[in-house]
């Protein structure tokens, strides 16, 4: 996503009224076959998923979704995605709170403050940061960030143990709060990348325009820069949600697993993600595989939601940009 994305609709010249050129009819069938293709494939796995889990969404219908089971065992079998809803919310918004005023501080600190000479090497070293795999993440976090977070946070923070998040810790050493930051780390290179894309788009000539009126940097940035690009960041940190909604591996190394709903964030738990990979190779029963199918189409459902609420963000702020725009002229 650019900053053209949140500040005006593309314009195109239609096709009727002015002679039709072979390489026109071409990029349109083949722009439109490839815009077909992508909308195929996620009906497809839409498909796929809601086959997989028939058996569970037979069996179980929509009580699934909020039950707070999982029983493998056979002639007892009771599934429910209650508790792995839970961690997936509980997991994915608060690794947004925490990656939130960070990534905005990277970006405005590459846009607005950076001296030119490093501007570029410390936006390759994020951006290279959404490229490390997902497995090297979760391993980095069961070697490194646990541990530092045990011996260096933990204890300040069990000293408010009066606070139900911060409760007593897991023997194992994984925890929810450590699969939090993993989180937080792993959506931090997307929200700041966007942004920074966003507050390059701002006019120069706004910016300029208020520190000729005597402001500072700083009340320029929060009276321009920020109400101006406040949408696209919205649907940026939205966008940054549905990734870490979706992260399944890195979680999964360092979050312990657990059946139960509950505010510690220093016990063991699971998401729908780290469920299924971990469960999904061992399951032992149709009735399971088809479970841990259906919590699939749950997070496929909450991860589609999370898109299209950036999507209506986006052209929600293009509309209002262009009525603005128009307004002026």
């Amino acid at each position: 996503m650019s900053a053209a994305d949140a500040t005006a609709a593309p314009t195109r010249r239609p096709f009727t009224g002015r002679r039709v050129r072979f390489g026109d009819v071409l990029l349109q069938l083949v722009a439109g076959a490839a815009a077909l293709g992508a909308t195929v494939l996620v009906g497809l796995i839409v498909w796929k998923l809601a086959d997989g889990s028939h058996l569970a969404l037979s069996k179980y219908g929509l009580g699934f979704v909020t039950r707070v089971a999982w029983n493998p065992v056979v002639g007892h079998e009771l599934y429910g995605a209650g508790s792995f809803l839970f961690g997936t919310i509980v997991t994915s918004v608060l690794a947004l709170l925490i990656a939130t005023p960070i990534a905005i501080g990277i970006a405005l600190f590459l846009t607005e403050l950076a001296p030119r000479a490093i501007r570029a090497p410390v936006t390759a070293l994020v951006e290279t940061l959404a490229a490390v795999p997902s497995v090297l993440v979760g391993l980095w976090g069961i070697l490194v960030l646990g541990p530092a977070l045990r011996a260096h946070v933990e204890p300040f923070l069990h000293s408010l143990g009066w606070i139900p998040l911060f409760g007593s810790p897991s023997s194992s050493g994984a925890s929810v709060f450590t699969a939090i930051v993993v989180l937080a780390i792993m959506i931090l290179p997307i929200v700041s990348s966007i942004s920074r894309e966003l507050f390059l788009g701002v006019p120069p000539e706004l910016k300029e325009g208020a520190l000729a009126l005597g402001t500072t940097r700083w009340e320029m940035v929060r009276g321009v820069v920020l109400p101006y690009s406040r949408g696209g960041v919205a649907a940026a940190l939205i966008l940054g949600l549905g990734r870490a909604m979706g992260e399944a591996i890195a979680v999964t190394q360092v979050i312990g697993g657990g059946v139960f709903i509950h505010w510690n964030l220093f016990s063991t738990g699971d998401t729908l993600g780290s469920k299924i990979a971990s469960s999904y190779q061992g399951a032992s029963t149709q009735l399971q595989a088809a479970s841990l199918i259906y919590l699939g189409l749950v997070l496929l459902v909450l991860s589609l939601a999370a898109n299209i609420a950036a999507q209506v963000i986006v052209r929600h702020v293009a509309r209002r940009h262009g009525v603005t725009r128009g307004g002026h002229a």
